[in-house]
C-alpha cells in the first residue's frame, strides 16, 4: 500500500507519517467534518485555499479559451486559413484539455495541491507566449498554430486537479457551495478571454501592430484598423507568474494520499460512468458552446449585410453560465442536486428544440439573429445550473469514500472537457457536409434526453439507487 494517511484511534482526524511529509507542503492533520477542528483551524485554511486556487482557475479557463476568440481575427490580419481550419484551431484546446484532465484526475493524491497547482499555473506560460509570438508573423504555418492550440489545453486540463482538491478541503455540508463558487468563478475565465480579446487589441504590450481588414457584408465595403492581436495572449504573462508565486507560498496539501493504481478503483463503479454522462450534458455543453459560439456567429451569420462581430456577443454566454453556476451552488446545497440536474436537462432540450424548430442555425437573414442569441443564452443559463448541481451530487453519490468522490469529480470533468472539441468538430462537419448545423442539434437533443433519464432514474425518483 502506498497510502500515507491513517486515522488516529477513536477520532476522525487524519495524520501523515512525519518522515514522509514536508511541513511546508502537507498539512499534519485534516478533519473538516470535526466541528471543533473546522472552526479552530480548518475554516481559515480551506477558504484561503479556495480564494487562491479560484483565481488561478479563472486564469486557466481564460487561457484555455483565448484561441477561440483569437481565431476570429486571424484571416483579417493576413492569414489565409479556411473555415474548417479555424474550427480545428478552436477545437484543439478542448481535445488537449480532456486528455490532460485524465492525467490531472490522479495528481492531487500523489503530489498534493501546492505542487500541482503551482506547476500547472507556470505551464500556461507556454501557450500565452507562443500564441502571442505566432500571430505576429502572417507566415506562421498552420501546423504551428495547431501545436500551440493544443498547449492552450493546459488551461483546461488542470480543472481536474482544482475540483478534487477543493472537495477534500471542505466538509460535506459546504461542498456544493465551495465547488459552485470555485467552478462558477473559474468559468468566468471564458468570458474574460472573449471580453478582453477586443479590449487588448488596442493595447501595445510588445511588437508592431497588424492591419486588420474586414468585409462589411453584402455592401462590399472593407473596414480597416490597426490592432495588436498578440496582446490578447501576452497580457496573461505577468498574471500567471504572480499567481504561481502566490500559490507556492500560500497553498498547503491535504494529507490524503494514494498511488495511481489505488485510484483506478473508481472505474469499477458503475456510477462513475453515469456521472460522466450527466456531467458531459452540463459542462460538456457549456464548454462546447463556449468554444464554438464565436465561430458559429462568424460562419452562420457573417454572410449577411451588417454582419455581427462575434466577440461583441460571445462572452455573454459563458458569463451567464458562470453566474448561474455560482448561484445554484448555494441552491443545490438546500434542495439537492438531482432535481436541478433534471431541470437542466429539460431546459436544454427545450432550447435545442427551439433552435431546430426556428431554423436558427440555417437562417435566411439577420432577423433571426436576436433569437439565436437569446436562445443560446438560455442554453448557457441551464448549463450553469447543471454544472452546480452535478458537483453537489457527486460527493453524495460517493459519500462512503471521499477520495473516490474526488477522483470521480476529476474524471467526469476530464471527459466533459472534450466538449469544445466535440462541438467544434461536429458543427464544422455538419456545416461542411450539409451547409447547416441543424443535424448536430438533433444529435445533441437525443443525448440530452438519455442523460436526463439516467439522472432521474438513478438519483432523483422515489426509490432511486443513490438519491442525491
Amino acid at each position: 500500500m502506498a497510502t500515507l494517511v491513517k486515522p488516529l484511534e477513536n477520532t476522525s482526524t487524519l495524520v501523515t507519517k512525519e518522515k514522509k511529509v514536508s511541513n511546508n507542503t502537507w498539512l499534519k492533520e485534516w478533519s473538516p467534518e470535526d466541528t471543533s477542528f473546522w472552526e479552530a483551524t480548518g475554516k481559515t485554511i480551506a477558504w484561503r485555499t479556495l480564494t487562491v486556487t479560484t483565481f488561478a482557475l479563472t486564469l486557466s479557463f481564460a487561457s484555455w479559451f483565448m484561441m477561440s476568440a483569437i481565431v476570429t481575427r486571424l484571416n483579417g490580419i493576413g492569414f489565409a486559413f479556411t473555415g474548417q481550419q479555424l474550427f480545428w484551431l478552436a477545437a484543439m484546446p478542448g481535445l488537449a484539455a480532456g486528455t490532460l484532465r485524465i492525467i490531472h484526475t490522479f495528481l492531487i493524491p500523489i503530489y498534493g495541491t501546492r505542487h500541482t497547482i503551482t506547476i500547472a499555473t507556470l505551464l500556461k506560460l507556454i501557450p500565452v507566449i507562443g500564441i502571442g509570438l505566432a500571430v505576429m508573423n502572417p507566415g506562421t504555418p498552420f501546423w504551428v498554430f495547431m501545436v500551440l492550440a493544443l498547449t492552450a489545453g493546459f488551461g483546461g486540463g488542470d480543472f481536474s486537479s482544482f475540483m478534487p482538491s477543493t472537495n477534500l478541503f471542505f466538509p460535506a455540508r459546504l461542498k456544493g457551495t465551495a465547488l459552485g463558487i470555485q467552478a462558477g468563478i473559474g468559468n468566468f475565465g471564458v468570458s474574460i478571454a472573449q471580453f478582453m480579446t477586443p479590449v487588448m487589441l488596442g493595447v501595445a504590450l510588445y511588437g508592431a501592430p497588424q492591419v486588420f481588414s474586414k468585409s462589411a457584408g453584402d455592401t462590399g465595403e472593407t473596414l480597416v484598423q490597426q490592432i495588436y492581436l498578440q496582446s490578447a495572449a501576452f497580457w496573461y504573462v505577468p498574471l500567471l507568474i504572480i499567481t504561481a508565486i502566490v500559490c507556492w507560498f500560500l497553498l498547503k496539501s491535504v494529507p490524503v494520499k494514494a498511488s495511481f493504481r489505488e485510484q483506478l478503483d473508481i472505474f469499477r463503479e458503475k456510477h462513475t460512468w453515469y456521472c460522466t454522462i450527466t456531467y458531459f450534458m452540463t459542462f460538456g455543453t457549456f464548454a462546447g458552446l463556449s468554444a464554438a459560439f464565436p465561430m458559429m456567429i462568424h460562419t452562420i451569420y457573417g454572410k449577411f449585410e451588417a454582419a455581427p462581430d462575434p466577440l461583441k456577443y460571445a462572452f455573454y454566454g459563458p458569463l451567464i453560465g458562470s453566474a448561474s453556476r455560482i448561484l445554484f451552488g448555494f441552491i443545490a446545497d438546500k434542495v439537492g442536486g438531482a432535481i436541478l440536474t433534471t431541470i437542466t436537462g429539460i431546459g436544454l432540450m427545450a432550447g435545442v428544440a427551439l433552435i431546430i424548430g426556428m431554423d436558427l442555425v440555417n437562417p435566411s437573414g439577420m432577423e433571426q439573429f436576436p433569437w439565436f442569441i437569446a436562445i443560446t443564452m438560455m442554453l448557457f443559463f441551464f448549463t450553469g445550473i447543471g454544472n452546480a448541481s452535478t458537483f453537489r451530487q457527486f460527493p453524495i453519490i460517493f459519500k462512503e469514500n471521499p477520495r473516490q468522490a474526488a477522483g470521480v469529480i476529476g474524471w467526469t470533468a476530464a471527459i466533459a472537457a472534450y466538449g469544445p472539441f466535440v462541438f467544434s468538430m461536429a458543427i464544422a462537419a455538419f456545416m461542411g457536409g450539409t451547409g447547416s448545423a441543424t443535424g448536430f442539434f438533433w444529435i445533441l437533443g437525443i443525448y440530452l434526453l438519455v442523460a436526463t433519464w439516467i439522472n432521474w432514474y438513478f438519483y432523483q425518483r422515489k426509490g432511486a439507487e443513490r438519491p442525491s
